[in-house]
């Protein structure tokens, strides 16, 4: 079932709801012409960002005051499935919300190129790239999607660990492991990875400590060599964590969204790589744990001279379709849904770290004032910089890692062919 929601900024009588996009003009029952916009996401149904879609809904009526726009919210495990279906027979939406990375690149055929349009929003916004492909920019981005490694200060402090320093390298982080194991009970590491989803945020999470600087930006270019020994790394580590007992039990059993979340929130792990918008952040674990008893580190390093920086891209952001009736208008709506006053609604309502850059988060939670400032000298998530069959074909096989049942010489000769296709 769709969940609606409609956005009706003139006075509309017997409108016909429909879930297919046109803004071409209509008329309403006064005669007056007003246009109509169809917006497909899988967020505007939520609660917590009602406060972030009136601000935007306000800031859009004032330059189009005669436009009706309607918001249809659309399960995201079918969201893509549901989005290509619609694009392919010509009856998809105006504006439409994707994940930064594979998700839009792969689809950029059927978007609408916004240079033009978001000139002026390019300074004040970050997180472009992951919206972008060739040079040319095809979504706007709402907020910032990072992993940063949380941990528990509660458990760190029952531990004998100092919370206000977190482990600095691997074999540190593995010896808190084993302390936080005998005084706590507790695990390492809180992991799902029912939807393969897991092994993107490891990848991201972890990657910054075991790649070096070169390796890192020649894998964000596509100069990436899935055969070196610290790409393997990556995935030897994947499955020693698990083998070792240091993630929750059954973590190809257990959903990312939301059930590894909730192990970290009830205290049996001490750590877990989250985001840094609106789910599975500071936010939501702050109002288990305690605002300040949830702490944030980067990547503890396995190699030496490895990156370890903050990994971060556009998380989300609103495109606009090339079969639209109304570009500018579409992509007016676009501005008004990344505007400063929305995106200052959507970190205050929903705790995320959003793409405006002139946003004031000094009086943030702890954890907030930690990740912030490694915005600046963060570089792209891993993970991101891969095509969507390429991320799929990796969720399949890190599950079968983790079981036993593929090596690591395997899944990178299948992973390294399929990013030499995509």
């Amino acid at each position: 079932m769709r969940q609606r929601t409609l956005w009706s900024v003139v006075l509309v009588t017997g409108l016909a709801v429909a879930g297919c996009g046109s803004a071409a003009p209509t008329q309403s029952s006064s005669g007056e012409s007003r246009s109509r916009i169809v917006v497909w996401d899988w967020k505007s149904g939520e609660p917590a960002v009602a406060s972030y879609l009136e601000k935007a809904k306000a800031d859009f009526a004032k330059k189009h005051p005669n436009v009706t726009v309607e918001f249809v919210a659309q399960p995201f495990d079918q969201y893509y499935t549901l989005l290509g279906a619609a694009t392919q027979s010509g009856k998809g939406p105006d504006v439409m919300l994707f994940n930064g990375g594979g998700q839009l690149r792969d689809r950029v055929d059927t978007l609408l190129p916004l240079d033009q349009y978001v000139a002026e929003d390019r300074q004040r916004l970050a997180g472009w790239d992951a919206f972008s492909k060739d040079g040319k920019i095809y979504a706007a981005p709402v907020t910032l999607q990072g992993h940063p490694i949380y941990y528990n200060k509660t458990i760190y402090q029952k531990a004998g660990l100092d919370p206000a320093n977190p482990p600095k390298t691997w074999n540190e982080f593995v010896s808190g492991c084993a302390a936080i194991k005998k005084t706590a009970g507790a695990r390492c590491f809180a992991l799902g990875n029912k939807e393969g989803f897991g092994i993107q945020f490891f990848m991201s999470g972890l990657g910054p400590g075991i790649l070096t600087p070169k390796e890192y930006d020649d894998w964000i270019s596509g100069k990436r060599d899935w055969t070196s020994p610290h790409v393997k790394e990556i995935f030897a580590l994947w499955k020693k964590v698990n083998d070792d007992g240091l993630n929750n039990d059954g973590a190809n059993s257990t959903a990312l969204f939301n059930d590894a979340f909730a192990v970290f929130n009830t205290g049996k792990a001490a750590n877990i790589i989250g985001l840094m918008s609106d789910i599975g952040h500071w936010k939501d674990f702050g109002e288990f744990l305690g605002a300040d008893q949830v702490g944030v580190m980067t990547a503890p390093v396995v190699t030496d001279g490895a990156a370890s920086v903050l990994p971060y891209d556009g998380g989300i952001g609103y495109g606009v379709a090339k079969s639209t009736k109304n570009p500018q208008l579409a992509a007016d709506l676009v501005r008004s849904l990344t505007s400063t006053g929305a995106l200052t609604a959507f970190y205050t309502g929903a705790g995320a770290i959003t793409s405006d850059t002139t946003i004031d988060v000094s009086q943030g939670a702890p954890a907030v004032a930690a990740i912030v400032p490694q915005i600046k000298s963060g570089k792209p998530a891993l993970h991101v910089a891969l095509s969507s069959k390429t991320l799929d074909l990796m969720g399949r096989l890190s599950q079968q890692l983790l079981s036993g049942s593929a090596s690591v010489d395997d899944v990178v000769k299948q992973l390294a062919a399929s990013d030499k296709a995509s």
